[in-house]
């Protein structure tokens, strides 16, 4: 999604950080990261989301930019905290609500996802270890969010994004469920015990939502109070939706994915990768399906407002493909006129 910035820091073909980091060595890779952190998302873009009426900023990070918990032999870049210090603060002075994800857990929590910060075979996060690693790292922002003022518009915490699902790891998954989910809850709350935290001032704790596919994400909580759930709702991976205009519409439309307890909190206006360059859905040197794209994102955005809302994926890309794919970037889709200037007036916009 950001190949040529990818390149230009020298990463080159490398699949992720880790590689990245071990291609260029660790001083090099660095100050490759340093630059791309200054320039890549700035205050400047944190005022544009404002002026879009979008109020919530969801924000990937991994384990790693505790540099504390990274292990020898281990390959990530440092000097992250810095710069997301710089974007929260930002945050918090324009108003704009944060949900800090922990995007990238210790041991990499999904096979061969670059999201990770490290593709691998065999998912490593699900052990006594690394989960010790990842409640630290959750005790430290839940302390960090707590204290210090730039983080003040941190009001939820995600304890891991996209885990392993049941049918293919049945048994890391359910560990997970039962150890992980309800000890990460227990290890945040007992920190914000000992910061004397307010009950109206405890963090939102966020799981992925059930349908996920890893098994009941609240079962063994041992509370739900600020218990929220994240939903990643691509319509473009459903086989189950006919990849058609209509199909695409009709399931938007139809959609219910829960209360108000559920945020979707990535979802896009891409289509399924054997139809998207089809007549139907081609947005390459034409504007002729441009209307539809309007309607698709007004009907999803519709759907997700009934239950807790949502967050696009992603603020920010550059050329995907080598056409500006504004499918997944919702700044570009902005400048392309697909999505409106204001946020609000998609429901005015919808087909349903």
């Amino acid at each position: 999604m950001a190949g040529d910035e990818w390149s230009s820091m020298g990463c080159g073909d490398s699949n992720d950080e880790w590689s990245c980091v071990q291609l260029l060595g660790q001083d090099a890779a660095d100050t490759a990261f340093r630059t791309h952190w200054q320039t890549w998302i700035t205050a400047d873009d944190l005022k544009e989301i404002q002026s879009y009426g979008l109020n919530t900023v969801r924000i990937p990070v991994g384990f790693w930019i505790n540099e504390d918990l990274v292990n020898d032999g281990e390959y990530y870049p440092r000097g992250g905290l810095e710069y997301l210090d710089y974007i929260v603060g930002n945050c918090t002075e324009l108003g704009l609500y944060v949900i800090m994800d922990l995007h990238g857990g210790p041991g990499s929590q999904f096979p061969g996802q670059q999201y990770t910060g490290h593709v691998v075979d065999s998912p490593g996060f699900y052990t006594g270890d690394n989960y010790e690693r990842a409640y630290k790292f959750l005790e430290w922002m839940t302390e960090r969010a707590h204290t210090n003022p730039a983080y003040f518009s941190v009001g939820m915490l995600q304890v891991i994004n996209e885990p392993v699902h049941s049918g293919d790891y049945p048994s890391e998954a359910a560990d997970m469920v039962a150890n992980y989910y309800p000890n990460a809850w227990t290890r945040i709350r007992d920190r914000e015990a000992q910061l004397g935290t307010a009950d109206s001032d405890k963090h939102h704790i966020q799981y992925m939502g059930e349908a996920w596919g890893s098994g009941n994400p609240s079962q063994n909580l041992p509370d739900t109070t600020f218990a929220f759930y994240d939903d990643h709702r691509y319509y473009k991976w459903d086989t189950s939706v006919s990849a058609t205009q209509d199909g695409y519409i009709s399931a938007a439309c139809n959609d219910n994915r829960g209360g108000s307890d559920i945020i979707i909190g990535e979802w896009s206006i891409s289509v399924a990768d054997d139809a998207q360059y089809n007549g139907e859905f081609d947005i390459r040197d034409t504007d002729a399906n441009n209307d539809w794209y309007k309607k698709f994102f007004a009907a999803q955005a519709q759907a997700f407002e009934r239950s807790g809302g949502w967050v696009f994926w992603s603020w920010k890309c550059n050329w995907i493909a080598g056409f500006n794919e504004w499918r997944w970037c919702y700044k570009s889709a902005v400048d392309a006129g697909i999505i409106p200037k204001d946020a609000a007036s998609a429901a005015g916009m919808s087909p349903c």
